[in-house]
């Protein structure tokens, strides 16, 4: 009689859980965001995707969603998304109400003493760069811009400041899109002008508003990078021309550069 070896049947190894089993439903939103917001370039809903794993069709519907209700948008008439206004609000406001705000408001009145003028910190928006922070000067002979204030691009320290953290062919699509209102008579409004002062700030690490926002304001700004070299505000001191001498501001600018550095440091803690 032939007897048959009963066979051992060992459990199968548990399958790997998929990422839609893997990852909550209410996370998924902000894990596109947070995609988004860490990538240099507008992404498709396909590339945003590949970092997540999800069914094509869930993160499609998402992104839908996020764009319908103002945290992302279309870049131009493509299907690529990038950061919208209210993804940037919502993410000022986190700097602005967290106690980061203490430390960086610390930071803006140490190179308010050391100047002696207005320091702000400048974020791009929309319409503009917004001050979402500042120290004011003790002079009474001082130019009020309030926090809030949302100013140019093309005329002002923190605008070109933003302008030239830009790729160089994101830069020159951008600047072919703003509107040059000339503001006074040493505003820059030929498109070429702007992007050869940009190629030179780029260059510089600083730039300067020599009275082209406001006839007798002078400014100076440096980018303010978080620790991948992004840009995310411009740190800028003004103040009347009477008083402010350019020449002396760019030498003295390491105090600003030095200020930056701290912020990031300050924003972006290692962990």
């Amino acid at each position: 009689m032939i007897r048959m070896q009963s066979k051992t049947h060992f459990p199968s190894p548990a399958s790997e859980p998929s990422a839609e089993e893997r990852i909550p439903t209410n996370l998924r939103t902000l894990l596109i965001l947070e995609i988004l917001g860490k990538s240099d370039r507008a992404m498709t809903a396909t590339e945003i995707n590949a970092e997540l794993g999800l069914p094509k069709q869930t993160v499609h519907r998402l992104c839908i969603t996020l764009e319908a209700n103002g945290f992302i948008a279309r870049e131009g008439k493509s299907r690529r998304f990038q950061v919208a206004r209210r993804l940037r609000e919502l993410g000022a406001g986190l700097l602005y109400n967290s106690r980061d705000h203490m430390v960086r408001h610390q930071i803006l009145l140490d190179v308010a003493q050391h100047f002696g003028e207005t320091v702000n910190y400048v974020v791009p928006e929309d319409t503009g760069m917004s001050y979402l922070d500042r120290v004011e000067t003790g002079w009474a002979f001082r130019i009020q811009l309030p926090v809030g204030t949302n100013v140019p691009f093309h005329c002002t320290a923190s605008g070109k400041c933003f302008l030239a953290s830009l790729a160089p062919s994101a830069r020159q699509t951008f600047v072919a899109s703003l509107d040059l209102t000339r503001m006074t008579a040493s505003t820059l409004t030929d498109p070429q002008e702007l992007l050869d002062q940009l190629d030179e700030i780029a260059r510089l690490g600083y730039s300067l508003d020599r009275e082209e926002f406001l006839d007798g304001m002078v400014a100076i700004s440096v980018p303010v990078r978080d620790p991948n070299g992004r840009f995310i505000a411009a740190l800028a001191f003004h103040g009347p021309s009477q008083r402010i001498d350019l020449s002396d501001a760019i030498e003295r600018r390491g105090v600003l550069v030095d200020a930056a550095e701290r912020l990031r440091d300050a924003l972006f803690p290692e962990e």
